[in-house]
């Protein structure tokens, strides 16, 4: 007999009694059980537990030996720190000048230094390695520092390179020279921007189209536009979704006050789809793509890496037809489907994700690449969606006008983009683009495994994550291995690597050659030597168990 069947045929039942004996209880506990289990699918308790967690950091002793590895080990760790360190100081020598110059003042590097490694590590680790912040030139897929070290660019700028560093560099160019005569004037358009509405009116497939100043501006537009349309309240968010910093969608840790207007939901699972059907206050559903790497899990970081246990994989048919069930529901159910592509843009089809998974929203939100190298925010929708304001009601305006939208710089480097994206040039760069990209990740692992590391990635299309194969408490130190080697990262490590799509095959066998040695000089130098008994629990649970120390 199948036991998880029957369990969940009698608490399907049981809610049914329930729905009818108190509906609005029925409601709530529909609520809670489509939340993700754990602490991620629950803002507010996460929110109280995180205030509960206690500031400290490991000696010089206990970083090397957090994991109770044996002194040999402990002192070769120690012999490869100084070594690291010594080499990043003269190998970056001027690059770190100028990140140490400026750091006092600069609060985002202040945060991004802080945050490269847990932080129980994070102190005594400054002391030993930093890295620099400053960027001279970037040519191809490779970035150049101010001490003139050359590193293979997986940054992708955020979301920003899909097409390399340096056609980006043309199109502000171009676009700059387009606008030139009008400059930065205000208020009203250079007439690139007639080209620019009509380029993504078809791009997209929707009606109309508004302009911002950044991805996080235009997803708040977007849900504003659905709860003045719909005359709801609530927004949903899927469990480990990133749609910006603002507070409605950044329910949990680092948001000072709790939205009371969001559900946090968990995603691909039919409980969810049960709230979207019988609740009567959902205004519309915000969908992030990317999310389909990791499903109900945050964005990976390296900050976060207190052990193996990250996990992502990417099954395209299972999240169509999820797309597809809930574009089903939301149509059933009045609710607006918003999908924000401002990270993965046009990374996945010339179309988008909208192409690529074959699902139609009703508004969609774009950035980054969007703008040719400037900053940009956009909507697109259906045309009811999009007004703001009621001809019945002419004082009910839903006002979205800021000053520096479609600005003329702006806009010329978006028509430049726009123009190119559908050249023969770059749409040869799609052709059989899932079939390239899984495979280069095949040969990477394929490599890592023959030569016995500990290290694998998983990808969607050309955003990468690494995972790790056997306990350690030590996964973080690769992102330093991987920038001696050549390699240049962002501040999340090697939670995520962004490659843009001009990678050649003679780029990428660059990275894999670069990869393996800094995977093999991190073993070699034994920070993952793993002690009799070490498990991923084991560490969390000690962890944990340290934790309440210093509390309590």
């Amino acid at each position: 007999m199948d036991f998880s069947f029957a369990l969940s045929a009698v608490a399907a039942a049981s809610l049914a009694t329930l729905a009818v004996a108190s509906p609005k209880l029925a409601r709530r506990l529909a609520l809670s059980r489509a939340k993700h289990p754990s602490l991620t699918g629950h803002s507010r308790m996460a929110k109280r537990v995180v205030a509960q967690l206690p500031g400290y950091a490991y000696d010089d002793e206990q970083l090397f030996a957090c994991d109770g590895a044996p002194a040999p080990v402990v002192d070769q760790r120690r012999e490869a720190m100084r070594r690291l360190s010594a080499e990043f100081a003269h190998k970056y020598a001027r690059t770190l000048q100028h990140t140490q110059a400026v750091r006092d003042g600069l609060s985002d590097l202040q945060f991004t230094s802080s945050y490269r490694v847990p932080y129980q590590f994070s102190p005594t680790l400054q002391r030993y390695l930093t890295v620099g912040s400053f960027a001279q030139s970037t040519a191809g897929v490779t970035v150049t520092d101010l001490d003139g070290n050359v590193a293979y660019d997986l940054t992708g700028s955020y979301g920003v390179n899909l097409f390399g560093n340096d056609f980006y560099k043309s199109c502000i160019a171009e676009g700059a020279a387009r606008v030139q005569d009008l400059g930065p004037l205000l208020g009203s358009y250079h007439p690139c921007v007639t080209d620019n509405v009509r380029r993504l009116q078809r791009l997209s497939g929707q009606d109309e189209v508004s302009f911002h100043m950044s991805g996080t501006e235009a997803v708040m537009q977007a849900v504003r536009l659905a709860r003045y349309h719909t005359r709801r309240t609530h927004l949903v968010r899927f469990c480990g979704a990133y749609h910006g910093w603002w507070g409605d969608v950044q329910p949990g840790p680092g948001n000072p006050l709790s939205p009371r207007e969001t559900y946090t939901l968990r995603d691909m699972h039919e409980r969810t789809l049960h709230v979207l059907r019988t609740r009567r206050d959902i205004a519309c559903v915000l969908v992030n793509p990317l999310q389909a790497l990791h499903p109900n899990r945050a964005a990976p970081g390296d900050s976060t890496l207190i052990d193996s246990s990250r996990s992502a994989h990417y099954d395209r048919d299972a999240y169509t037809a999820w797309l597809r069930q809930l574009r089903e529901v939301c149509t059933q159910r009045g609710i607006v489907l918003i999908f924000d592509e401002v990270f993965l843009g046009f990374r996945l089809a010339p179309g988008g994700a909208q192409q690529y998974f074959g699902v139609k929203a009703d508004l969609v939100t774009y950035g980054k690449t969007l703008g040719g190298g400037l900053p940009v925010g956009v909507v697109c929708g259906r045309k009811d969606l999009m007004r703001r304001y009621r001809d019945e009601r002419p004082a009910d305006l839903c006002f979205a006008r800021g000053t520096f939208n479609a600005h003329p710089h702006v806009m010329g480097a978006m028509q430049v983009f726009l123009e190119r994206l559908d050249s023969a040039e770059c749409l040869s760069l799609y052709q059989d683009l899932d079939a390239t990209w899984n495979g280069r990740a095949a040969r990477l692992n394929d490599r890592l495994a023959k030569a016995g590391l500990p290290v694998r990635v998983s990808n969607m299309s050309t955003v990468w994550t690494v995972l790790y194969t056997q306990p350690s408490r030590f996964n973080w130190m690769l992102q330093f291995y991987l920038k001696r080697e050549g390699l240049a990262l962002s501040w999340v490590g090697s939670g995520r690597m962004v490659f843009s799509l001009n990678y050649t095959e003679a780029d990428f066998q660059g990275v894999v050659d670069r990869f393996v040695a800094a995977a093999q000089a991190m073993q070699a130098d034994g920070w993952w030597h793993t002690p009799p008994g070490l498990s991923d629990r084991g560490i969390r649970r000690g962890v944990l168990m340290e934790m309440l120390r210093h509390r309590f």
